[in-house]
C-alpha cells in the first residue's frame, strides 16, 4: 500500500481496493479477485467499510466484461450490505448507492425461486443479498435530481458515478440523460476547478450515455483528468470505466 495515501487506516484501504479494481479493469481477467489482492475478506472490518465508499464499483470489471465475479468479492459486497445499511436520515445518495449494491449483487446471484416482496431502507429483508435474499430494496426517490441547480447535479451525479453502468436503468440514470447539458458544463467546471474526482465522475455519465456535447471534446479531457488527477485510483477508475463504455458504444 502506498502510505502517501493512508491518512488513515480506511482510506488505505479504499486506495487500495480502488487500485485493485482499476488493474482488474486494464487487465480483463475475470478470475482476479480485487479484495484478496488488497488483503480483504468478509471478516477485515476495515476492509468491508471500504467496500462500502466503493459501493458496486467493487464488481465493475464483470460488470463491463460480462463475466462472473469472484466469489470472494462478491462475499464482501454482500457484507457491506448487511453491515452498513443507511439510516432512515441518510442522504437521497447513500440510499441510492445501497440501492445499486443490491442491485449488482442480484444481478449476479438473482434471489431464490419464491423470494420475493420489497422492502424499505434498513430494514432486515432489504439488506439482506445473495442466496439467503428474502426481499429486495426499493428504488429510491429520484425527484430532486430533476430541478437541482446543474453545479449541484453534476455534484450529485458524481457522488452517484457507480451508477454509471450499461443496462443498469434506473431513475438516476434518466435524470442523467435527460440532463446532458448540465453535465458536461459540471464536467468542464470541475476540470476548471481541478475537482479531479468529480470530473472524473460527471464524464463517467457522459461516457455512458452518450449525447454530450460535440464541443466538450470528453475524449481530450479525459486524458487531462486522468493525468492531473491519477494519483487518486478513483479518478482512474471512473476514467477507466468511460473509456471502456465509450468503446462499447462505438463499436
Amino acid at each position: 500500500m502506498d502510505q502517501t495515501h493512508a491518512s488513515s487506516p480506511l482510506a488505505g484501504a479504499v486506495h487500495d481496493l480502488a487500485t485493485e479494481v482499476v488493474l482488474a479493469l486494464r487487465s480483463g481477467d475475470h478470475l482476479a479477485t480485487v479484495c484478496g489482492a488488497a488483503g480483504i475478506d468478509e471478516e477485515n472490518r476495515t476492509g468491508i467499510a471500504a467496500a462500502r465508499v466503493i459501493g458496486a464499483d467493487l464488481l465493475l470489471p464483470s460488470v463491463l466484461y460480462g463475466r462472473h465475479p469472484h466469489p470472494g468479492d462478491v462475499a464482501v459486497l454482500d457484507r457491506a450490505v448487511r453491515e452498513f445499511p443507511p439510516k432512515p436520515d441518510a442522504p437521497a445518495a447513500t440510499a441510492w448507492s445501497h440501492w445499486h449494491m443490491i442491485s449488482t449483487l442480484q444481478r449476479f446471484a438473482p434471489p431464490p425461486p419464491g423470494a420475493t416482496g420489497t422492502t424499505g431502507p434498513g430494514t432486515a429483508a432489504g439488506t439482506g443479498t445473495g442466496a439467503g435474499m428474502t426481499g429486495t430494496y426499493a428504488e429510491p426517490d429520484a425527484a430532486w435530481l430533476e430541478n437541482a441547480p446543474w453545479q449541484s447535479f453534476t455534484h450529485q451525479l458524481s457522488v452517484l458515478a457507480p451508477l454509471a453502468v450499461p443496462a443498469a436503468p434506473s431513475a438516476v440514470q434518466r435524470a442523467a440523460a435527460d440532463r446532458t447539458v448540465d453535465l458536461a458544463r459540471g464536467f468542464v467546471r470541475a476540470v476548471r476547478r481541478r475537482d479531479w474526482l468529480q470530473a472524473a465522475g460527471a464524464g463517467r455519465w457522459l461516457a455512458a450515455i452518450g449525447g454530450e456535447p460535440a464541443t466538450l471534446g470528453l475524449e481530450r479531457g479525459l486524458d487531462f483528468v486522468e493525468l492531473m488527477g491519477g494519483h487518486d485510483p478513483r479518478v482512474t477508475l471512473h476514467v477507466r470505466a468511460a473509456r471502456l463504455m465509450a468503446e462499447a458504444r462505438a463499436r
